[in-house]
């Protein structure tokens, strides 16, 4: 047992040095401390939304000074700093709110009426967080639409192609409000590939996606008849060339704007296998992100890394971000679902396994995510648990939480994606 907990204490510091290690406040003031910004005199005007945008608010006001800075964030609930000069608004995540409308367009008007340089923070979950229907669309039907799509399966992109098209901020929306220039953005990237149209729904960055795109995501997923009445008029009339598009690049309002990607998950990543090594591990960095299907992604992950771990004194290290689809009625989220879909394969071996938001929020619990290793199928079948069957249910929450290998570590305030680790147990341990 004294072994177990060690390697579980092992994992909870190769965790923890990743999410140090993206760190908002920190990254944005080492940024802006070597930015002109910071020798200038001038008042510097803030906005943003996102998990992280009260934190890399704060780092604007340490690097630039509270008297210089002002302006707005919106963030979810649980995720707020005491702030001095920049002002703080609280709305719904992952399903926007009324309070999102609101806070979106006093954003909105702060921006529009700012006299010289402006800093937008942007981060995980400004999706829903940064809020203004495109009218004729409603927020109860916006917020109808997102939960299919979260439901479907579709992938963040195709999730954001939609959402950018039933919004007037996301797609480079709010670039359009904000009339002074120069506009930089800052972006903490909880996307594969770092591509910042996609970071928040790129409220300041061009877009390339269509409404077609978006008609084609609906399609795809079999929805396009389950999406409220007024939301399908208003894509099938954009796709036609009805509507106004959301902002392309090389439009005159894209110009004088410059997207700065501050953290990653590889900067993530990258601490995570330095403390392993720290640790006497001998760390085994994934470069390929780990995505797709939840319990196909986990299952292959560990095929790929199970011969240079198993029983070796060997920490295998990806990130990514994966899909689950709902088919059951159970609670849980794709960390604690990639742990249960390698409980049955872990069964007797001698891998131990944390995958874990680096936000500290997995789906709509209270957990960031699980551990998993060879005894978890043991220990389920003494207290009458099946790890097949709360699969089949999409009830990995109640799973762990019944073992007590859920982890639960509250917000952390950033947000780079998803962190999968996995120890070797040596016999000797």
């Amino acid at each position: 047992m004294e072994g177990a907990r060690s390697v579980r204490d092992d994992l909870l510091r190769i965790f923890q040095a990743a999410v140090d290690a993206v760190e908002p406040n920190a990254l944005v003031r080492s940024w802006l401390e070597h930015h002109p910004l910071s020798g200038s005199r001038g008042y510097v005007r803030v906005g943003g939304a996102g998990k992280a945008a009260a934190r890399m608010a704060a780092g604007c006001e340490a690097a630039l000074g509270a008297a210089r800075v002002g302006g707005l964030v919106i963030v979810p609930d649980g995720c707020q700093v005491p702030l001095a000069s920049v002002a703080l608004r609280l709305a719904g995540h992952p399903l926007p709110d009324q309070r999102g409308v609101a806070a979106t367009a006093e954003l909105c008007e702060i921006l529009a009426a700012a006299n010289g340089p402006a800093l937008c923070l942007v981060s995980g979950g400004a999706s829903s967080l940064l809020c203004e229907p495109r009218p004729p669309v409603s927020l109860a039907e916006k917020t109808a639409v997102n939960r299919l799509l979260l439901a479907s399966g579709a992938d963040i992109g195709e999730v954001n192609a939609v959402r950018k098209h039933l919004s007037g901020v996301k797609g480079g929306g709010l670039l359009r409000r904000t009339r002074t220039r120069p506009v930089v953005t800052l972006a903490l990237s909880d996307v594969v590939g770092d591509d910042p149209s996609t970071i928040g729904s790129g409220p300041t960055t061009p877009d390339s996606s269509t409404f077609a795109d978006a008609l084609a995501v609906l399609r795809k997923y079999d929805i396009v008849e389950r999406v409220p009445p007024t939301v399908r008029s208003l894509i099938e009339r954009g796709a036609k060339g009805g509507v106004a598009e959301t902002l392309k690049p090389g439009e005159p309002s894209a110009a004088g704007a410059e997207t700065v990607i501050v953290g990653s998950n590889r900067i993530a990543l990258t601490a995570a296998a330095e403390e392993a090594r720290r640790l006497g591990y001998v760390p085994r960095l994934d470069p390929r992100p780990v995505v797709g299907d939840t319990a196909v992604a986990a299952r292959r992950w560990l095929a790929d890394m199970r011969s240079e771990v198993d029983g070796q004194r060997v920490c295998a290290i990806a990130g990514g971000e994966t899909t689950v689809t709902l088919v059951g009625s159970g609670r849980g989220g794709r960390n604690q679902e990639f742990a249960l879909a390698l409980a049955e394969p872990l069964a007797g071996g001698a891998i131990a396994v944390l995958s874990a938001g680096t936000d500290g929020i997995d789906g709509p619990t209270d957990a960031a995510g699980a551990f998993v290793d060879g005894q978890t199928c043991a220990r389920a079948a003494a207290a009458g648990l099946t790890p097949s069957a709360a699969l089949v249910a999409n009830d990995s929450y109640a799973f762990f939480d019944r073992l007590g290998d859920l982890l639960r570590c509250g917000p952390t305030g950033t947000n780079v994606m998803d962190i999968k680790l996995a120890l070797g147990l040596p016999s000797s341990s």
